[in-house]
């Protein structure tokens, strides 16, 4: 139990800082954007797992040998009222911090998709007033804005895709298929999800520059992915010209025709949390068109299933660590 709260103390460690800095600086990303999206979501998984593991280990360590066997005693003191003095003061803050930070990162999680589903619900109110149904579709509408805009609204069945009429007349037919099919993309591949599940971990660790990092990264991975869906059916040359145009009308939000903003609410610089999509920072805009560009070859199979295995060992060592002890037990 000692030697395992120090290792996942260290785990926890490495993964919040150095990890999250080096992955945020590759460039392999860009050749495999799903990928790095998985590697992603392990390093937050195992890093929060290992953060809390860490402090229920060490602190239960006087009353057990193993994870199951210390929260079993802890339950017996806590339900026949019985003393504590076998753990020291140390042990006693290391089960509370882990207590605390738990039930904050669950708290601002359900939190925040309670904020998020709050600002969808008034946007898509705000939508029936002020938007028309467009003829490029069902599930899509247009709103009565000069600038170019697009991104969409998820909500299963209610999910909507939002254009501005300043977009449809900049845009050529071809254009506004890519939109659409990246606008689509968004949806259909649930990027709502992983939005809400990073802007949590931002929201309940702000004093972590990583949360930053990888809101950042997810924000650019999962425009990679719809920009990808969009290439299987038009050209390159169509993409950087569509996103171009949309991307001249992010710095002017469509807030003139729709009293909120895209952001559903959330800080300038911030990933939209309500919609999906039209709202990318210009770091995000160039890179996307310079890998357009630029392109380079997809990241070979081999080394896709290196990230898969370290990802995958990644949720592992920690969860083996913690549970195997006590069912070997």
């Amino acid at each position: 139990m000692f030697w395992t709260s120090y290792f996942l103390a260290v785990l926890a460690l490495v993964l919040a800082w150095p990890v999250p800095v080096l992955l945020s600086r590759a460039e392999w990303p860009a050749r495999a954007p799903f990928m790095a999206m998985v590697l992603w979501q392990a390093i937050a998984l195992a890093g929060g797992l290992s953060m809390i593991g860490a402090m229920l280990v060490y602190g239960l360590e006087p009353i057990g040998d193993n994870l199951i066997a210390g929260l079993r005693a802890l339950t017996g003191i806590v339900l026949h009222n019985e003393p504590t003095t076998a753990l020291g003061f140390w042990h006693l803050f290391a089960l509370s911090a882990a207590a605390l930070l738990g039930a904050h990162l669950i708290f601002t999680l359900l939190l925040t998709y309670v904020k998020i589903e709050r600002q969808r619900r008034r946007h898509r109110e705000l939508l029936m007033l002020l938007a028309s149904p467009s003829d490029d579709g069902p599930g899509t509408v247009v709103i009565n804005h000069d600038s170019p805009v697009a991104y969409c609204l998820p909500g299963g069945a209610r999910s909507v895709t939002v254009l501005s009429d300043g977009l449809m007349a900049a845009l050529e037919p071809d254009e506004l298929r890519a939109v659409l099919i990246h606008e689509n993309a968004h949806l259909s591949q649930r990027h709502d999800l992983l939005l809400w599940a990073f802007a949590a971990w931002r929201q309940a660790l702000p004093w972590f520059p990583t949360t930053r990092l990888a809101q950042v990264a997810v924000n650019s991975l999962i425009e990679m992915l719809a920009d990808d869906a969009a290439l299987r059916t038009e050209s390159k040359v169509t993409l950087i010209k569509a996103i171009a145009i949309v991307a001249s009308g992010s710095a002017r939000p469509a807030e003139a025709a729709l009293p909120v903003s895209r952001a559903g609410g959330m800080e300038p610089g911030d990933r939209n949390m309500s919609g999906t999509g039209g709202a990318d920072s210009p770091r995000t805009t160039a890179s996307r068109v310079s890998r357009l560009l630029s392109p380079k070859p997809p990241l070979p199979s081999g080394l896709r299933a290196l990230v898969l295995a370290a990802s995958a060992m990644l949720l592992a060592v920690p969860t083996g660590l913690l549970i195997v002890p006590g069912l070997l037990g």
